[in-house]
Parts: structure tokens; C-alpha cells; sequence
């Protein structure tokens, strides 16, 4: 695929404007929205949601703010959640997961649990034309946030495993800094030194 748009957000204002029809052919009007890729869900719940759409009632302008998160990269994907999200659009927010927007979402075509919905076959089918048509998503997917800024974070603290010497198979754990200032400890069954493992 070629590259049409510079910034993934050119590409996702495109891409409303291409599932704007979808909705059309259900009778449903999409708002004006905003939508950008950042890190949905707050309240430190980054791993697990990846869009988010904000009512207008709390947007200063009074237009939803759609949010799609940095760890997606594949373009059918990100189209599906902006599906997802464009309901909530619709509905500004109203119904959550029930009512109108699982109408819409199950006559759309999206599939699952209406808490996170993925494309059903002939929705994927239509989503692939349309990512096709936009040419490829420019983003490359970011590590969960909870990683930080770094990646995965590393272990800092590895515990020493310590054991009786006389073999009762009594086992603990300690930092290599205390097992280093204090030694083992006495091992309760033996009254005697442990050794490391």
C-alpha cells in the first residue's frame, strides 16, 4: 500500500468520512467529531481500552473527541474501533453499550460483547475495501503506557532463594543485599544457618 496520508490523523479524518456512508445506508447521521490517537480510558486502565469517544456535553465546543489508542497499527483494526466509537458519536454517549448503540453496532455489523466489539465477516469484508482505498495507517504502534516511556519495566529486585542445609525442605526467599549484610537465616526446623539455593 502506499502511503496517501503524513499524519495518522489525516488518515482517520479520512477514514470517518469513509464509514460515514455505512451509517447512512442504516439511516444513522454521524456527528462532527474530532479524532486523534491517544491513550484512551484514564484511571489507569490504558491496557485494556483501546478507543474512547467524549460526550459533547463535555467539550468545550460541543463536538465528540474520539480517541484511538496508540497500541493498534493494523488500519482494519483501527477502523473497527472507530466504528465502535462513531456510535457512541451518534448517540453522544447516551446509551453506553446498550440500547440504541447495540442496535446500531449489530446492524452495522460489529460482533462480540457491545463492550468490545470486533468486525463481523462482511463488516471486515467492507472495512478492508475502505483501509485499501486510504492506503497504509501512518502510525506504528506504542507499547501499553503502563510499560512507560522506556518499554517493559525491568526487574530490579531478583529474591534469593535460601534452604535448610539439612535438607527438611524448608525454603525462603531474601534480597541478595540482605542475604550479603546479614548472611541466611537460622532455619526454624534446625535451629541452624540456611544456605542458598
Amino acid at each position: 500500500m502506499t502511503a496517501k496520508f503524513q499524519t495518522r490523523e489525516e488518515w482517520l479524518v479520512a477514514s470517518v468520512e469513509a464509514l460515514t456512508p455505512l451509517f447512512e445506508e442504516l439511516g444513522e447521521t454521524v456527528p462532527a467529531v474530532r479524532v486523534s490517537v491517544g491513550w484512551p480510558g484514564g484511571n489507569g486502565r490504558k491496557n485494556s481500552v483501546i478507543g474512547q469517544c467524549w460526550s459533547t456535553k463535555v467539550a468545550a465546543d460541543s463536538v465528540s473527541q474520539l480517541f484511538i489508542s496508540p497500541v493498534l497499527d493494523d488500519a482494519v483494526r483501527v477502523l473497527d474501533v472507530l466504528a465502535h466509537e462513531l456510535i457512541h458519536a451518534i448517540d453522544d454517549c447516551a446509551s453506553g453499550h446498550k440500547g440504541r448503540f447495540a442496535k446500531i453496532a449489530k446492524a452495522l455489523g460489529l460482533t462480540g460483547k457491545m463492550t468490545a466489539t470486533v468486525a463481523g465477516d462482511d463488516l471486515k469484508a467492507k472495512l478492508e475495501e475502505i483501509a485499501a482505498e486510504l492506503g497504509e495507517y501512518p502510525h506504528a504502534a506504542i507499547s501499553s503506557g503502563a510499560q512507560g516511556a522506556d518499554g517493559p519495566k525491568k526487574q530490579t529486585t531478583r529474591m534469593m532463594k535460601v534452604e535448610c542445609a539439612d535438607g527438611s525442605g524448608y525454603k525462603a526467599r531474601m534480597t541478595r543485599q540482605w542475604l550479603a549484610d546479614f548472611g541466611a537465616p537460622i532455619c526454624p526446623c534446625h535451629e541452624e544457618r540456611m544456605i542458598e539455593a
